[in-house]
């Protein structure tokens, strides 16, 4: 198995079409039939049906394509690693965050690539918490914000912040007192939820989990969709204040605490275990920490900054 192979492997998966992709790869369709068929004998497995339409990706072929995707992804950093070296910060990285990072952190970070990295791409994409870990794992991000991550060998984790979680709804639903409430409190409220794989983002408490998914009048995977319900009173979430920062300041919404118990998330920076350190890399990840750290200094983001002693600690507990 060899990069040529690979290349001309992802190529029919995606095009599913042996034509189309001899055209994308500027080769011959029975050049290119042949690599297939040799690739599939080295390996001891069909990766295609043969079908009228075209070809479809068998079991096999679909894990082989998830890493061809990452090995093919390594090639291209290593080649644009050494062609730039340590004088250029170019090429690609793709970044995933959720809503919430998004809010406190996206605008000031597209201006700051804009500004200081003008030969490289960097590609935000925004995801809900529960997609990141795949997402790093099969090298389609390369850098991931996503809370209350779970540890795994395949990839190292960095704690960044730890926010309070509210009852946020509108005042008519909540009432005008905004003193604490208990947890059992809210649970007599029209609650809203994304969807349950996205619950860890929330707590990694199986029992107040239970309640709330229990005691949800509606869950909605999409994050526009949940603030578009929230505005019009359907229900209320439990959030932190960076999710809806901009309702609460307009005053459409209302946050109150919730005690008994009191609830909170931590906010994870990931990358592959693997991934070898590229200067435009680190220079993200630092651009990153800086940001949150200028956000929840200036009280933008409403949040306790873990200090890098607290990480270590962290990270070391996690390998344990």
């Amino acid at each position: 198995m060899d990069h040529r192979q690979l290349k001309y492997f992802v190529a029919v998966y995606e095009r599913r079409n042996l034509s189309h992709a001899a055209q994308q790869c500027y080769v011959a369709q029975s050049a290119l039939s042949r690599h297939i068929t040799s690739l599939e004998s080295e390996l001891g497995s069909v990766l295609f049906e043969r079908v009228p339409r075209g070809m479809e990706p068998t079991a096999a072929g679909i894990r082989l394509y998830e890493h061809a995707r990452t090995i093919l992804s390594a090639i291209a950093a290593a080649e644009r690693d050494l062609k730039h070296g340590s004088t250029q910060i170019a090429g690609e990285i793709v970044i995933g965050m959720p809503f919430s990072a998004i809010e406190g952190i996206g605008l000031p970070l597209m201006e700051r690539v804009r500004a200081q990295l003008p030969q490289a791409r960097v590609v935000l994409h925004e995801m809900l918490s529960y997609e990141m870990f795949d997402q790093l794992l099969s090298g389609a991000v390369n850098i991931a914000l996503y809370y209350n991550a779970w540890p795994d060998s395949g990839v190292t984790l960095t704690p960044l912040l730890i926010e309070e979680l509210y009852c946020v709804g509108r005042a008519d639903l909540l009432g005008e007192d905004r003193s604490a409430m208990r947890f059992e409190e809210l649970l007599a409220l029209p609650h809203l939820m994304l969807k349950q794989g996205n619950s860890r983002s929330i707590s990694t408490q199986t029992r107040l989990l239970q309640n709330l998914h229990e005691h949800a009048v509606m869950e909605i995977n999409s994050i526009n969709g949940l603030r578009k319900a929230l505005i019009a009173g359907i229900g209320c979430i439990l959030s932190p204040k960076i999710t809806v920062r901009d309702l609460l300041a307009s005053g459409q919404l209302m946050a109150r605490p919730v005690i008994e118990p009191t609830i909170s998330r931590t906010l994870y920076l990931g990358r592959t275990a693997q991934q070898s350190a590229t200067p435009l890399g680190e220079l993200m990840r630092r651009m990153i920490l800086e940001l949150i750290a200028e956000e929840v200094d200036g009280g933008a983001w409403e949040a306790k900054l873990i200090s890098q002693t607290e990480a270590d600690n962290h990270q070391m507990t996690a390998r344990s």
